[in-house]
């Protein structure tokens, strides 16, 4: 490589204003009062996105093509048409009362990358290609990530396409009526690399005063289901030492997931996000009660201790309690480790950038934790004001945008020089 080639990629920018403009613009596409977005998945507000999308990455240059699921792929050619694509790409859809930047920041992100090679006229080896990932967010449809797991081989396409929303309707309707239901086969082709854009969702770069994370691993999980029955009673006639009361059981247990969480910081999460007594009345002591649990750890080890320390103590807290419980385990969600190369080449470009950086956890699942299963993936975080997200006060700076985006472009342009990741 010439050098005069190599300074000008080592000079070589995104665009900020023109990435900011972008996110702006689709940020009005299912824009809510309150400054978020409601861009459900396979919405006429998501097919609206993803219009303008197709769009701006036509007038980029790009040949679209659409898999079964939905998923889009833009490309933009290599010098060698039959080498495997440097993929990179997040997901469109949001929650209900979203933010303007969860998922599409990664989607924009790797269309300014498009869009700054461009303007300087480099031609890289192996084609680029930005996806956008269909129902990421689980919102409309469950589970979340449906389609990038049906890429990866998680889930056959038949299920993919036979989820149902709250009305009944599924996901193979659903691309039909907004027009996005492709005739392309979902995965099953090599990647070379591949990369997702991302803002934290939590505080960890803010509160540090990192602009970048790099990603080295993503959180695995484990979900439980929890029953425990005992007995209604008289809440004015039942003395305390006669009662069975399965909301106290519960409180109790809720006590040590918490405790639990904590034993096993910095990466250790535990979690009780739903609980329901019954009969929920204010003078009857509850004779049942069902909560979940979740867990979430880097390590599968530690996951493994988690697992059998709350097993142990539900059956001894039963026990002392005279309850009867069940325990079934919902959602085993193995960690992801990211792909070494990957990872070195964003800490390299970070350092190249000379942006403040730091390696960190994935703490939320991401549809590249199952693109690691078939290509070499890293992930690139920025921060987010307080942490927020899925939240309509989601916010974030041009200047983090911006370096993010410029992370993502020389990462991406040091994997589409490099051999086999």
């Amino acid at each position: 490589m010439a050098e005069q080639d190599l300074v000008k990629r080592a000079s070589l920018r995104v665009n900020g204003a023109r990435l900011w403009d972008s996110l702006e613009r689709m940020a009005q596409i299912g824009a809510t009062a309150k400054g978020g977005v409601c861009r459900l998945a396979l919405t006429d507000l998501d097919r609206e996105g993803r219009d303008l999308f197709v769009q701006w990455a036509r007038e980029a240059g790009c040949t679209i093509r659409v898999d079964r699921m939905g998923n889009i792929f833009a490309r933009r050619a290599g010098r060698n048409p039959d080498a495997a694509p440097v993929l990179t790409g997040s997901h469109a859809d949001t929650q209900p009362t979203g933010g303007r930047y969860d998922g599409i920041y990664g989607v924009l992100g790797g269309l300014e990358v498009v869009r700054a090679l461009n303007d300087a006229g480099i031609e890289t080896a192996h084609p680029l290609e930005v996806v956008i990932w269909t129902n990421e967010e689980g919102s409309r449809f469950a589970p979340a990530m449906i389609a990038s797991g049906v890429y990866a081989g998680v889930y056959p396409l038949e299920y993919g396409l036979s989820r149902t929303d709250a009305s009944g309707t599924t996901i193979g309707e659903a691309l039909s009526h907004i027009g996005y239901a492709g005739d392309e086969p979902v995965g099953g082709t090599p990647v070379h690399a591949a990369y997702e854009l991302h803002i934290e969702q939590g505080a960890i770069l803010e509160r540090s005063g990192k602009t970048i994370g790099v990603v080295t691993a993503g959180q695995g999980q484990l979900w439980y289901e929890i029953e425990l029955e005992g007995v209604d009673a008289h809440a004015g006639t039942t003395p305390m030492d006669l009662r069975r009361d399965a909301l106290a059981g519960a409180a109790h247990m809720i006590a040590f997931v918490q405790a639990l969480g904590r034993r096993y910081a910095p990466h250790g999460r535990a979690t009780v996000g739903m609980i329901e007594a019954k009969p929920n009345s204010r003078n009857t002591v509850p004779g049942r009660c069902f909560f979940m649990v979740e867990f979430r750890h880097p390590e599968s080890e530690v996951l493994a201790q988690m697992d059998a320390q709350l097993r142990t103590e539900l059956a001894r807290a039963a026990q002392e309690a005279q309850l009867g419980y069940t325990i079934e385990q919902i959602f085993n969600y193995a960690p992801v480790p990211f792909s070494p190369a990957c990872i070195e080449a964003v800490r390299r470009a970070a350092n190249e950038l000379g942006l403040p950086h730091a390696d960190i956890v994935s703490g939320a699942g991401h549809d590249a934790c199952y693109l690691a299963r078939v290509a070499p993936t890293g992930m690139i975080f920025i921060p987010c004001v307080d942490g927020l997200s899925h939240n309509e006060g989601e916010a974030i700076t041009p200047e983090w945008a911006e370096a993010g985006a410029n992370v993502l472009l020389h990462a991406m342009l040091a994997s589409s020089q490099s051999g086999p990741a």
